[in-house]
């Protein structure tokens, strides 16, 4: 199955996701699949189902920190994005892959497994929490929604960031485990751009697709 790889590079928040919009409508009419990477400024997103008291901070000391706090359509509490965080966005047509939400959260931890694993690191699963974990740590969040059969938002994934950035939220909600990297897994420097092509492979590999990777100029001509 054809699909499309796009590298969005560094962008804002609230402006990637007015580009997921824009993908989701050409892939609701009948576009390719399309897989967006993309890394943050520092943000908070809110889920839909976010708590009050996982924000730790007000928000002016969230504002004095440079993070910017983004209420969002996506499922899940808080999380977390920034500098050396790779944030995955599948654009993905549902109908093409069984209209099934829990076999897609499945597909997305599975897709997250396989490229760590490229690393030599075992990623998990929680029979409690979804996302993809690392000795009982969570590496990968998870949180999308899905309109129309059309999903939106997805995954972020540790690779080099600051895990110290999770220390002034409860990281979606959860308190009893703790958050890891893969350069921390891993014992060296893993860079997004060394983690990009991973997660590619193992996107193809799971949900059977072939990517283009396509230039962000060419999508916006």
């Amino acid at each position: 199955m054809n699909a499309r790889c796009i590298d969005l590079g560094h962008m804002g928040y609230v402006a990637a996701w007015d580009f997921q919009k824009r993908i989701a409508q050409d892939v609701e009419q009948g576009g390719d699949d399309t897989l967006l990477f993309v890394e943050h400024d520092p943000v908070l997103t809110l889920g839909a189902s976010h708590k009050e008291s996982n924000l730790l901070l007000s928000a002016d000391e969230y504002a004095s920190l440079g993070i910017e706090v983004v209420k969002t359509d996506r499922g899940g509490d808080v999380t977390y994005h920034g500098p050396n965080q790779l944030v995955v966005y599948p654009i993905f047509n549902l109908r093409k892959h069984g209209k099934d939400l829990h076999k897609w959260m499945r597909g997305l931890e599975e897709a997250v497994i396989r490229a760590i694993d490229y690393l030599g690191v075992k990623g998990e699963r929680s029979s409690v929490n979804t996302g993809v974990w690392v000795d009982q740590k969570k590496i990968a969040a998870i949180g999308i929604k899905v309109r129309r059969w059309v999903s939106l938002h997805g995954i972020a994934l540790n690779c080099d960031n600051d895990l110290s950035s999770f220390d002034v939220i409860v990281p979606c909600g959860i308190s009893t485990h703790g958050v890891t990297s893969l350069s921390e897994a891993c014992g060296r420097k893993v860079t997004i751009d060394e983690a990009m092509p991973l997660i590619a492979k193992a996107f193809e590999n799971v949900f059977d697709l072939s990517f283009e990777h396509v230039q962000l100029r060419e999508v916006l001509a």
